[in-house]
């Protein structure tokens, strides 16, 4: 009978452990989360414009609209929407060879999420403003 060779020592495959947890990484990630919320959001979209058919069924949305768990979920669908334009604005660049350096991805990735987080808030403040609503 032919002698069996222990197996070769191959190096193990990276794992959590051993990455520093970046804000890339973190905007990667987010990237497909604010993805996912999008398809989500765009139930209350078609529930909106499905309303707009009917004075009662315009109603209940409105209602919804209008409570504090309406906004806050309209405002994270805002904050969703544009946060994952801008994360497709940066891979974008990245599309075009330029921001692969360390500072630049970090500076990409922070500009990604102050940026979604501050036209979020304007634009909220802005529209309330329009519509007379209550800050």
């Amino acid at each position: 009978m032919a002698a069996t060779k222990a197996p070769a020592a191959r190096p193990l495959s990276p794992h959590l452990q051993i990455y520093k947890w970046t804000l890339p990484m973190t905007m990667s990630i987010v990237h497909r989360v604010t993805g996912v919320g999008n398809y989500f959001g765009t139930l209350l979209l078609a529930w909106w414009l499905i309303a707009a058919a009917s004075p009662s069924s315009y109603a209940k949305f409105e209602w919804f609209a209008g409570s504090i768990i309406g906004r806050i979920i309209l405002f994270g669908y805002t904050w969703s929407v544009i946060h994952h334009m801008l994360g497709g604005i940066r891979h974008l660049i990245w599309d075009t060879g330029r921001g692969f350096g360390a500072a630049e991805r970090e500076w990409l990735a922070a500009a990604t999420l102050i940026g979604s987080i501050a036209i979020t808030v304007l634009l909220w403040i802005f529209g309330l403003l329009v519509m007379g609503g209550p800050l």
